[in-house]
């Protein structure tokens, strides 16, 4: 009777979780919409960027190209909670946060060495097949960078 009550408990807490990821318009693959995205000069494109559960926490994985070109890819794993989270992959990151603003909103940090270098927000279109980044920050020579970048949700 018990391992018949923590298995459905264990079961119930798994179902639960991926309710609550399922429900968030963040999540699952968006692709750079190029033609309506205003990207500062030098800044990286993040061609494809994919939201998906990981256990208790998110993990964005984005994949793209730097001002130079060369393939970039970077990974976030962590929760929309305001605390920093580790990067991995990115030379001009080493953490990030991210806050949940609403169902449709995330606001987030990057930070190098503790300082905030780029900050944001995300916002996911009513119908969820779209998401505008809107981003300002310093480039690695200290000059002021913003971008407006449009993603379609595939």
């Amino acid at each position: 009777m018990k391992t018949r009550t923590v298995v459905l408990t264990l079961a119930l807490c798994f179902v639960g979780v991926a309710t609550c990821f399922a429900d968030d318009a963040n999540m699952g693959t968006w692709k750079l919409n190029e033609a309506k995205s205003k990207l500062g000069p030098g800044s990286p494109k993040n061609n494809t960027v994919v939201y998906e559960a990981a256990g208790d926490k998110v993990k964005v994985t984005i994949d793209g190209t730097d001002k130079d070109g060369t393939p970039t890819h970077n990974e976030w794993t962590g929760k929309f909670d305001g605390k920093d989270y580790p990067v991995t992959g990115d030379p001009n990151s080493d953490a990030r946060s991210i806050t949940k603003i609403d169902d449709h909103t995330l606001g987030f940090n990057v930070t190098k060495g503790g300082t905030v270098t780029t900050s944001g927000r995300i916002v996911v279109s009513a119908d969820g097949k779209s998401r505008t980044v809107t981003t300002s920050g310093t480039d690695s020579k200290g000059n002021q960078v913003k971008s407006t970048v449009v993603y379609d949700k595939q």
